[in-house]
């Protein structure tokens, strides 16, 4: 897939890549901090999205909804460990709410991506109904929303109810309770705040969807998130 290609030329010019980390289970022991989980396509176009909104507090690339402990970017790819890319997201609802939340989750990819027939890519074939999100195929891009609380469950539930008038095909997101978060590999992390302009899958897919985003008024034109970062420039693709 397009996405990994990119990643294994860039990784040839780089350091290596750390050992995966899990992220506490446990909700962020910031008073009124609250925290949720999504996936929707890779995850360096999610955390982009979610640096760019007031609000929110920390945002983390990762690994989700599988059956795989501790699994690495290589393993997700191969689609053996039935983890999804997702981000985690820690926000003060004081400042941003899990509605709001929900609304760009919803425009900042396309739930209803799954492939109607059987396809073969880059010489594996995939089954009717995997999911896709661009040229990335592969039940790691699938769309979920993995919640922490009834109250995320039932308002995650409804947001998709709204969300399905604005598609004619049905909304295939998944919305299931977190069970266990694995924060990904560092390089992960920050990624396009630190590589738009040395990884070409940011200018061609993250830059376009940030611009339609920012258009539409659902995010800053800046990172609140890794700017700090950004001079401490990550490994390429």
């Amino acid at each position: 897939m397009f996405k990994r290609w990119m990643l294994l030329i860039g990784l040839a010019m780089t350091w290596a890549v750390s050992a995966a980390e899990p992220a506490p289970g446990a909700p962020s022991a910031g008073g009124r901090e609250e925290r949720m989980t999504f996936g929707g396509g890779c995850f360096w176009c999610l955390e982009a999205v979610f640096q760019r909104l007031k609000g929110v507090t920390r945002v983390v690339s990762g690994y989700a909804g599988g059956t795989v402990p501790n699994p690495s970017y290589e393993a997700v790819c191969e689609g053996t460990t039935g983890h999804a890319e997702v981000v985690q997201i820690t926000f003060d609802p004081a400042v941003i709410s899990y509605e709001t939340l929900l609304k760009v989750f919803w425009a900042a990819h396309d739930p209803t991506s799954v492939l109607e027939e059987d396809t073969v890519k880059a010489g594996r074939k995939y089954p009717k109904g995997t999911a896709y999100q661009g040229a990335d195929v592969g039940t790691q891009y699938r769309s979920v929303i993995l919640f922490e609380t009834d109250a995320q469950r039932v308002a995650a539930e409804a947001s998709r109810k709204v969300a399905q008038k604005d598609h004619p095909k049905p909304i295939a997101t998944e919305i299931v309770a977190l069970k266990a978060f694995y924060a990904a590999e560092d390089y992960h992390q920050n990624y396009y705040n630190q590589n738009q302009t040395r990884n070409s899958y940011c200018g061609y897919v993250i830059t376009p969807k940030l611009q339609k985003l920012l258009k539409k008024g659902l995010i800053l034109p800046e990172p609140v998130l890794g700017q700090e970062r950004k001079k401490g420039v990550g490994p390429g693709r």
